[in-house]
């Protein structure tokens, strides 16, 4: 019996089949447009973080290449008492300025979402704290709270409630207070506008139904306002923790982690060790052991998100 001979499917129709299936397919479509984008998070933010943990983990020094250390700098870190300082101060230090930012950005928001005269400017002068410079708005708090030239000082002196000049930046804990001061005024205006943002989206025919129900204003808040917002809350104060955790400017400028460590942040430890010091595999490893406690933030917003989805009866996907 004679073999049956299957003819073969010609190389070039099916390369020609695939590019058109490349060029024509939607989905494929979407990833030639996000290629661009891809690229550009590849080369400036993933590999940059590739490098680091790589770092982390060799004895690498400003002009001399490392070799690789294992965990070496992490068992370093472990027993470093300034390591874990910083660790305390960075996390007293996202907590409260998130927790204030969240609470007065709320109430400025709900404010100017109200009908007010001058509603339009008094949003614009919001915005203002948030686009000064990082730097500038730093040296204006370093020379407010300056201990020889300090406006705060010279008002209570002047009133009587003080006899000497206040060393804010020269004591432990009025260095960390003011330092928090400085990064809820900063950054209040981001989380204000964008939940003011997320209050023009909720539809007044709401407030209206419940106002005939006879709610007050507490109970709109609680079950039409807050709920509506959940997710934008969400986003928001992600983005706020983020920007908090990894402050770098604002505690350079103003203290240098000053005084005795006690404002010093990891962002700020890992550059004194690894830029001033030198030490790139020691400083690398401090950036490093910031990505977990980043993670869990994202984690815990994108949990948030799921479970008011599942509340409302939508999908995950």
């Amino acid at each position: 019996m004679a073999d049956v001979v299957v003819p073969r499917a010609k190389p070039q129709m099916s390369e020609a089949y695939a590019w058109n299936q490349l060029k024509h397919n939607r989905n494929w479509l979407g990833f030639w447009f996000m290629l661009p984008a891809m690229a550009i998070l590849i080369f400036f933010l993933a590999y940059p973080l590739g490098l680091g943990i790589w770092l982390s983990f060799t004895d690498t020094r400003i002009g001399r290449v490392g070799h690789f250390v294992a965990t070496e700098n992490y068992e370093w870190l472990w027993d470093d008492s300034i390591f874990w300082l910083s660790v305390f101060n960075t996390l007293l230090y996202t907590f409260l300025a998130s927790a204030f930012k969240f609470g007065i950005g709320l109430y400025l928001a709900l404010l100017l979402n109200e009908n007010m005269p001058f509603k339009a400017m008094l949003r614009a002068m919001v915005l203002i704290p948030f686009i000064v410079p990082t730097v500038l708005s730093a040296l204006a708090f370093w020379w407010i709270f300056d201990s020889q030239f300090s406006i705060i000082s010279w008002s209570l002196k002047h009133l009587g409630l003080i006899s000497q000049n206040i060393n804010f930046l020269g004591d432990t804990t009025w260095a960390r207070i003011c330092v928090i001061f400085a990064n809820i005024w900063r950054g209040v205006p981001f989380v204000a506008i964008t939940l003011l943002a997320g209050l023009q989206t909720v539809s007044p025919s709401l407030y209206e139904a419940a106002t005939l129900d006879g709610a007050s204003r507490w109970q709109m808040f609680r079950h039409i306002t807050y709920p509506l917002l959940t997710p934008i809350i969400a986003v928001v104060m992600t983005f706020s923790v983020l920007f908090t955790f990894t402050d770098f400017q604002l505690i350079w400028a103003m203290t240098r982690g000053g005084p005795v460590n006690a404002t010093h942040l990891m962002a700020t430890l890992s550059y004194q060790r690894a830029i001033i010091a030198g030490q790139l595999g020691e400083g690398a490893a401090i950036s490093s052991a910031m990505i977990p406690f980043l993670l869990a933030a994202i984690m815990i917003s994108w949990f948030g998100l799921q479970r008011r989805k599942w509340q409302q009866g939508e999908s995950n996907d």
